[in-house]
């Protein structure tokens, strides 16, 4: 069975930045899609971005413009650049991939984003 391990959360001052990363290892099957999730408090998860084997990406509109995901295929990582963070960026982001015909997710880490 794989493991993901996410790294980079914290507390940040809004307009600041973070850097999350996920590294997919010990996988059968080939990764293909990796994403970031978030889920706030009261909230459902919701998809925040994803990127392709490909390098093809989509965000979610909220953030647009201010996060930009990436992935180094030969490391199996994934990596969420988010700059200009608002409050409204607080969550638990959770990393997810799908290898061959499952998907898996990581543990979680939280992000905090203070007025």
């Amino acid at each position: 069975q794989g493991q993901l391990v996410e790294s980079g959360g914290g507390l940040e001052q809004a307009g600041g930045s973070l850097r999350l990363s996920c590294a997919a290892s010990g996988f059968l099957f080939r990764i293909n899609d990796m994403g970031w999730y978030r889920q706030a408090p009261g909230k459902q998860r919701e998809l925040v971005a994803s990127i392709a084997a490909s390098g093809r990406s989509n965000y979610a509109d909220s953030v647009k413009g201010r996060f930009t995901i990436s992935r180094d295929n030969a490391k199996n990582t994934a990596y969420l650049q988010m700059n200009s963070l608002k409050p409204e960026d607080t969550a638990v982001y959770y990393c997810k991939i799908s290898n061959g015909p499952f998907g898996s997710w990581g543990q979680g880490t939280q992000v905090t984003v203070s007025s």
